[in-house]
């Protein structure tokens, strides 16, 4: 059962990069634009749980689902690859979400022209 979470979080991520190679939302757009914005948004996240773990506010509590492997104290490895996904997330959504109002605008715009 260890790995469980780890698993889920590798599967997730990777159906966000299909999502993202099927509809050229974030890497296959932009592809450095997008790896300086989640490397932004990795390093503010990892910032914030450091922070929150030293201020005692953010603990860890040992799972049968996920591995064990700490990269630093009260940081698991499964948070690490949780803020990617978070990160990629947004990113996702942020393109799709200006793609779908750039489609709307266009079509107002051809619908006012007839």
């Amino acid at each position: 059962m260890r790995a469980v979470y780890l698993l889920t979080l590798l599967i997730s991520t990777g159906c966000l990069a299909l999502l993202d190679a099927r509809f050229r939302l974030v890497f296959r757009s932009r592809p450095v634009r997008a790896g300086i914005a989640l490397a932004i948004g990795l390093g503010f996240f990892i910032i914030w749980d450091l922070v929150g773990i030293e201020a005692g506010v953010f603990r860890h509590l040992d799972s049968r689902w996920a591995t064990g492997i700490l990269l630093a104290p009260a940081f698991p490895i499964e948070e690490l690859l949780f803020l990617v996904f978070l990160t990629y997330l947004t990113l996702i959504l942020l393109s799709g979400s200006h793609r779908v109002a750039e489609n709307w605008q266009r079509g107002r715009a051809a619908g006012e022209r007839r």
